[in-house]
């Protein structure tokens, strides 16, 4: 895909637009979730890796009008709608991040929308619909929530710290030393939460809701748009060794606050 040069006024202009997209596409699952049946559920492959016809129909939505916007981007996305592209200038989409919380009728899931340059992250947009947020940065733009400037968490302790996690859908043989950081955490901080959408744990983390959050075996498209948010609200983003090797792929996660951050990261380094 082509390689573009966007001014600060053009990312801006751009991030607002897109925002406004994510808003429609939000209020189209509302409308969907009031009777969705549960016979339009999809299996990708494991029984609990979940799709239905609200998240093609809403990435087919995106897609139209994110060509609009910037015709030269292609496309990465996670239902794989449209020709896929893992370089050059591209969005990286998951049009309904927690399927399952939307399945079950848990008002816990989103809409992430990242644009990237290789792998400089550009743009971020995460859209809440049940709460009506929506979270949105641009490079070196700082980060906002429905208007409003966000920063992480100034918490210093991790014994005051909320930890957010997730459960991937595969294991990868490291369940024992998964559950072992689980149980650490759970001991020495107020406590773990698992809200089932990494794009809202990441937002919650860059508004100071959370202190930290950490999971791996992702993908690109449920991270993408949530680490430019949480980055640009002050915080960091790395892999469980404190680098940038395969955060971005989503292999490993750990997103804080600089001071709860560096906590994790020896936590990790004993553990995993």
């Amino acid at each position: 895909m082509a390689n573009a040069t966007f001014s600060a006024d053009k990312l801006k202009q751009l991030t607002l637009q897109i925002t406004k997209l994510a808003r429609v596409a939000g209020d189209f699952q509302i409308n969907e979730l009031k009777n969705f049946e549960r016979s339009n559920i999809e299996h990708k492959g494991r029984s609990n890796d979940l799709v239905s016809y609200v998240d093609k129909e809403t990435e087919k939505l995106l897609i139209e009008s994110l060509t609009k916007l910037v015709p030269e981007a292609g496309f990465e996305t996670e239902e794989g709608t449209v020709e896929q592209t893992q370089s050059g200038l591209r969005w990286i989409i998951d049009p309904l991040d927690g399927t399952t919380n939307f399945l079950h009728k848990l008002p816990l899931f989103s809409i992430s929308i990242a644009l990237v340059q290789d792998e400089t992250l550009l743009i971020g947009v995460v859209h809440e619909p049940s709460r009506n947020e929506c979270f949105y940065a641009w490079k070196n733009g700082g980060a906002y929530m429905n208007g409003e400037r966000i920063e992480t968490s100034s918490i210093t302790e991790i014994s005051d710290a909320l930890i957010a996690t997730g459960f991937p859908y595969s294991l990868r043989g490291k369940s024992d030393q998964y559950f072992t950081l689980i149980r650490h955490f759970v001991e020495t901080t107020h406590g773990v939460r698992r809200l089932g959408s990494a794009a809202i744990d990441l937002c919650y983390v860059a508004c100071g809701r959370f202190e930290a959050y950490f999971e791996f075996n992702l993908k690109p498209w449920d991270v993408a748009a949530g680490i430019l948010i949480v980055r640009e609200a002050g915080g960091i983003v790395s892999n469980y060794s404190g680098g940038d090797d395969h955060c971005q792929t989503a292999e490993e996660v750990c997103a804080a606050g600089r001071h709860i951050h560096p906590l994790m990261i020896d936590t990790f380094k004993k553990i995993w």
